[in-house]
């Protein structure tokens, strides 16, 4: 008898609202220029900013992840060990887009061949999504994005 309660109690349990997987991250929202909110990871230590988006396999449209470097400077990317295309955006400090790398291809030659990205302008912060994305949602330099 206590199995069938308990087997019922459990079928019970899963009935109700599944708990949102990005919640399970450090995430904020995070809107475009043109009302779209997506879902970030941030990343704000050291360990996090140099791991980044390696070993994913993929990346949804809505989300994405934003690094938070220690001072404004010409912050770059790189996509060693990166496995999925992602579009790379550059903000200042007032969150205002200064540069744009779209698509950049995952890098499968040793990590000393890998190409670097942007860094031409001073930025404080970099979001990075699923490639394509910034074009989907019409980004482009001087825009804000806010959180």
């Amino acid at each position: 008898m206590r199995f069938v309660l308990l087997a019922g109690f459990l079928a019970l349990a899963g009935c109700g609202p599944k708990p949102d997987p990005a919640e399970d991250f450090n995430t904020r929202p995070v809107t475009l220029p043109g009302g779209q909110v997506i879902r970030t990871e941030t990343m704000i230590d050291q360990m996090d900013l140099l791991r980044g988006m390696m070993f994913r396999t993929s990346i949804a449209p809505d989300h994405g992840m934003l690094f938070v470097h220690t001072q404004p400077a010409h912050n770059k990317a790189w996509m060693y060990q990166t496995l999925i295309p992602l579009d790379m955006i550059w903000l200042d400090e007032n969150h205002k887009i200064v540069e744009i790398v779209e698509n950049a291809q995952p890098c499968k030659t040793p990590a000393s061949q890998c190409p670097q990205y942007g860094g031409n302008q001073i930025s404080l912060y970099t979001l990075e999504m699923g490639g394509g994305m910034a074009k989907r949602y019409g980004l482009h330099v001087g825009q804000i994005i806010e959180w």
